[in-house]
């Protein structure tokens, strides 16, 4: 089984900063081993670039070879952790730490933008007890950054705890906490 998570360095954090690398790696974490040909197949681009991309990922350490599948003329890819987990304090405060992690978060925040999409374009063809479970909604709540961050590690707790339903399928939740753009100060200014 996959380990936990990792908290990648600033060149690990590097590698992750190209989308279809962060496509893969989730790929590999939801769905579990698989070739670069397969791999190639879901992202539509060729095998050529999908190799590419799996050496950069097992160089920087998200990936390893599933020695227990394949043969000589196929190799088999499986994520070595079940979660990236970075941050501020993950980082270094330097320029490049921080220019690092906005690279990296823009590359999630892009492919969670088009995970979403997905979700939406697919939703009609959802049975009707999915079309009612599934949820979009935002709310915006006056708070500290320490409660902020209680909140958030909350929501993670309770999310953790819940065991994987062999009948069930994949949920993705999305979750994100920040300040409302346009917003930090402006109580301040009234």
């Amino acid at each position: 089984m996959a380990a936990r998570e990792i908290v990648p360095g600033v060149d690990q954090l590097k590698a992750l900063t190209h989308p279809v690398r962060v496509r893969m790696l989730g790929i590999l974490r939801v769905d579990g081993p698989a070739t670069a040909t397969t791999l190639a197949t879901r992202l539509g681009i060729n095998t050529g670039a999908t190799s590419y991309h799996l050496r950069q990922l097992a160089q920087h350490g998200f990936i390893e070879d599933d020695e227990s599948r394949g043969n000589a003329r196929e190799r088999w890819w499986k994520a070595a952790h079940q979660a990236t987990v970075t941050g501020d304090g993950d980082v270094p405060d330097t320029p490049e730490g921080r220019e690092t992690l906005d690279a990296y978060l823009q590359t999630v925040v892009t492919i969670y933008a088009q995970r979403l999409q997905e979700a939406i374009e697919e939703r009609a063809l959802l049975p009707k007890e999915w079309r009612e479970a599934f949820g979009l909604n935002d709310r915006v709540v006056r708070l500290t950054p320490s409660q902020a961050s209680q909140v958030e590690e909350q929501v993670n707790t309770l999310i953790d705890d819940l065991e994987d339903d062999p009948d069930g399928e994949a949920v993705m939740f999305q979750f994100h906490v920040f300040p409302l753009p346009g917003h930090l100060g402006a109580d301040q200014e009234r």
